[in-house]
């Protein structure tokens, strides 16, 4: 989870920054090679109160050019920052804001229990992770630059940087693609999935309306039988929709390739957790999803997995996604995905905790309800695509997300249905 506001006392980060003796460069004559590699085209800046913050993060395959050890296989992943203070203050940077869990530099470098003296001796390889740190305190017109060992996050990486001076600070949130993931939605061009004749404008009294004709269901492939209900809408750019659910704590999904399925198969006999395991295609508008976004446990067999389809609405300027939204609490072979996952018959409760989830991670602004799929009772059950049942009031959620961080006090209900009362 992201932090947003800080509360570590200012003392902490001087008291780390006197305990940590870093330099910034290694000497020329390390055996290593050339530190510049692909990583540093993908640097994202962000500058803001006199502080300048440069990030980049390295893929696995970077890392191991970088480092000569597979960190990714071990849980560590380094994010390289630059930091530069044009204040006339003397500044620190917290590292614990970036990641509580993070390695110190001869934590990553002794990963492995043994030496591999067929890169280096060991002496030498503590040294030059201790080279490729970064210095924590920064007086007026420094620049540091150097990693962090940070806990593992394929796909987007999301981190703050905070930066403190006396008695304030400033904290620089970023969410950056990591290379190495098939992630589903990579390759959509949003801006041409509807030709310009289909997409429709809506405004505050058409838009109830517009949603509550949508589809009750997801389809198969063919379209002749329907499986799970459209409970979800979501209004928000692409990228609101990205950053909120990563924000969030959300992770992204990767399709299905040989890869995935190989690590799929090993965390189903293994009960542990893969974290962008791929779902199956359900189908809308003929298609099917185009991002799926999952919060799992510890294991592949529990997990809450939602999936969207961009309409071809747009309210006020602004994309409309349907979407459907259940809680995974157990897993099966399939011959067509490998596994599929039985899911928690009550979908409303998932539901519900999708508006929390995004309320409490500050990245909604405003929510409603609309009719949807219809009330179904757990008496009578319908059931999805694989056979699993579900019950609902039949409402859809509608939220509108935002990249912005929002206090949930700021969140608007709309009056529109209530589930709870109508």
């Amino acid at each position: 989870m992201i932090r947003f506001s800080p509360d570590a006392p200012l003392r902490f980060g001087l008291l780390l920054a006197a305990l940590v003796t870093v330099s910034c460069a290694s000497a020329p004559e390390h055996p290593y090679a050339d530190m510049e590699t692909a990583y540093q085209e993908r640097v994202v800046i962000q500058q803001g109160d006199g502080i300048t913050v440069s990030a980049a993060v390295p893929s696995a395959e970077e890392t191991k050019q970088l480092f000569k050890l597979n960190l990714y296989k071990y849980g560590i992943q380094p994010v390289w920052l630059n930091i530069r203070n044009e204040r006339n203050d003397r500044v620190t940077f917290l590292p614990v804001g970036l990641d509580p869990q993070y390695y110190s530099p001869l934590a990553a470098a002794n990963v492995r229990l043994r030496a591999d003296r067929a890169v280096a001796p060991r002496s030498l390889l503590n040294q030059f992770f201790i080279d490729q740190s970064i210095e924590l305190s920064l007086m007026p017109g420094d620049e540091v630059k150097g990693f962090i060992f940070t806990e593992l996050d394929e796909g987007t990486k999301a981190f703050n940087v905070d930066v403190a001076w006396e008695g304030d600070f400033k904290t620089f949130t970023f969410f950056i693609p990591v290379p190495g993931l098939a992630i589903d939605h990579y390759e959509v061009d949003w801006e041409n999935i509807y030709p310009p004749e289909e997409v429709v404008e809506l405004g505050d009294e058409k838009l109830i309306e517009k949603l509550e004709s949508f589809a009750c269901c997801v389809t198969n492939k063919s379209g002749s039988d329907t499986g799970d209900p459209l409970n979800l809408v979501i209004i928000g750019e692409p990228l609101d929709v990205y950053v909120a659910f990563i924000r969030a704590g959300w992770d992204e999904t990767e399709i299905v390739t040989k890869a995935s399925a190989w690590k799929t198969m090993r965390s189903f006999f293994s009960g542990g957790e893969y974290r962008y395991s791929p779902v199956s295609s359900l189908y809308v508008f003929e298609r099917p999803q185009d991002v799926a976004f999952q919060k799992a446990r510890d294991n592949i067999h529990e997990r809450n997995h939602l999936r969207l389809w961009m309409t071809p609405a747009r309210y006020q300027g602004v994309p409309v996604w349907i979407g459907q939204i259940s809680r995974d609490i157990g897993v099966r072979f399939t011959r067509k995905t490998i596994t599929t996952h039985k899911i928690d018959p009550d979908v409303d409760e998932t539901r519900e905790y999708l508006l929390e989830d995004l309320a409490y991670s500050q990245a909604l602004f405003r929510l409603g309800y609309v009719k949807g799929v219809g009330p179904v009772s757990p008496d009578s059950p319908r059931g999805n695509l694989t056979g699993d049942p579900w019950f609902t009031d039949g409402y859809r959620l509608v939220l509108w997300v935002t990249s912005e961080p929002t206090p949930i006090s700021d969140v608007t209900a709309l009056p529109w249905r209530n589930p709870y009362i109508d």
